[in-house]
C-alpha cells in the first residue's frame, strides 16, 4: 500500500476540502466543510462520553440510505454546530456535524464557529491538498494538554482503491509514548502536504529523543499547563474517512467503526469520558473493491493522519496560555 499523491482526502477522487481558521482577538477556533459528491452514501461511530453532533441518527444504516451534502468539522462545542446550519441553508439536504470542545482557548469563551463561518468554509472548499495543522476545526484543538491540530493521509490500495482520512485531533489522551515519539509513527510513512508542498518527516523515524529531551518536554508542558486561567478542558477527536469504493450504506456504518480502531492505535487512552470521539464515513462508489482489504486499511490511515496532525500543529500563545506542540518539545 503506498500514499496518494497529495497524501490527503482529496486523494479521493471528487471530494472537497474547506477551511475556515479564526486566530486572534481572542479566537483560537475554526470550520472544516467536507464536500462528496453527489449520491455519496456515508456512514458514522461515536464513542465516548461527550459527543456534540448534528444529523448523525439520519446515517444509521437501520433508518435507509441517505446521501449527505458536506460533512461539517467544527470547533466551538455544542455552539460551533451553527456552522453546519449555514452549510445546510446553502446546499439543503442533509449536513452531519461534529463539534470539538476548544471554548475559550483564545481567550474569549464566546469567540466560536458561525453559520457564517461555515458558509466561508464551504466556499473555500476545492479538491487541493488539505491544510494541516493549526487549520480548520483543528485550529483550537489539543492533545493531551499538547497543541492538537488537523491532520490528513491517504492509501492507495493493491487494486487501485484510495482511502484516505481527516481528522481534527483533540483527545483527552496522549499521542506520545514514553519514548518521545508519536505511538502511529510504527506505521512509517510520514510525508505530509504543507503549503502545496511535499514535505518528508523521516527524521522522526530515525532520531528518537534521549532521555534528558523527554524529561524536559514533560516539566516545559507541565509548567505551561499550571500557567492557564482554567485548566482539565473537555476534549474529543472528530473526523472523516473517505474511499472511492463502491459501498452499501452497512459496508459505510462498519468503515466508520473500523476508523475507530485508528484512533485505538494512535492515542493512549482513547474514547475516554472526556472524548466524543465521532468518525464520518463516506464512499462515492466509483470502483469496487476488496471490503476487507479496505476495512483493514481504515485504521492505519486514521493512525497516520493522527501523525500528520500532531508533526504539523504549532505552538500558540493566546489569552489563555501557551499550548505548546509537539515541535517546540521534543526538537
Amino acid at each position: 500500500m503506498t500514499a496518494g499523491r497529495l497524501n490527503s482526502l482529496t486523494d479521493v477522487p471528487g471530494i472537497q476540502v474547506g477551511n475556515v481558521t479564526r486566530i486572534g482577538d481572542g479566537a483560537l477556533t475554526g470550520t472544516t466543510v467536507i464536500v462528496p459528491p453527489p449520491g455519496s452514501v456515508a456512514g458514522v461511530d461515536i464513542r465516548g462520553g461527550a459527543p456534540s453532533t448534528r444529523e448523525t441518527a439520519a446515517l444509521d444504516p437501520r433508518n435507509g440510505a441517505h446521501s449527505p451534502s458536506a460533512f461539517v468539522l467544527t470547533g466551538g462545542s455544542s455552539y460551533g454546530l451553527s456552522a453546519a446550519h449555514g452549510v445546510c441553508d446553502v446546499l439543503g439536504g442533509l449536513v452531519p456535524a461534529a463539534a470539538l470542545f476548544d471554548l475559550g482557548r483564545g481567550g474569549d469563551f464566546h469567540a466560536r464557529p458561525d453559520a457564517a463561518t461555515g458558509v466561508a468554509a464551504l466556499r473555500a472548499a476545492d479538491g487541493y491538498a488539505v491544510s494541516e495543522g493549526n487549520a480548520g476545526a483543528g485550529t483550537g484543538a489539543l492533545t493531551a494538554e499538547m497543541k492538537g491540530g488537523l491532520g490528513s493521509a491517504s492509501t492507495v490500495l493493491p487494486d487501485g482503491t484510495v482511502i484516505a482520512a481527516l481528522l481534527a485531533m483533540n483527545a483527552v489522551g496522549s499521542t506520545i509514548g514514553p519514548d518521545g515519539l508519536p505511538y502511529a509513527l510504527r506505521f512509517g510513512e510520514t510525508s505530509r502536504v504543507r503549503d502545496g508542498k511535499i514535505v518528508d518527516w523521516q527524521e522522526f523515524v530515525l532520531s528518537t529523543p534521549d532521555t534528558d529531551t523527554v524529561h524536559t518536554a514533560h516539566e516545559l508542558l507541565a509548567k505551561t499547563v499550571r500557567a492557564r486561567t482554567t485548566r482539565k478542558p473537555m476534549n474529543t477527536v472528530i473526523g472523516v474517512v473517505a474511499t472511492d469504493a463502491l459501498l452499501t450504506p452497512v459496508e459505510c456504518h462498519q468503515l466508520a467503526r473500523r476508523a475507530q480502531d485508528g484512533l485505538a492505535l494512535g492515542i493512549q487512552p482513547s474514547h475516554c469520558l472526556g472524548d466524543g470521539d465521532t468518525m464520518f464515513a463516506t464512499a462515492t462508489g466509483k470502483t469496487t473493491a476488496d471490503v476487507g482489504m479496505l476495512l483493514e486499511a481504515a485504521s492505519v490511515v486514521v493512525a497516520r493522519a493522527i501523525v500528520h496532525a500532531v508533526l504539523a500543529a504549532d505552538s500558540v500563545t493566546t489569552g489563555w496560555g501557551h499550548i505548546a506542540s509537539y515541535r517546540e518539545l521534543y526538537l
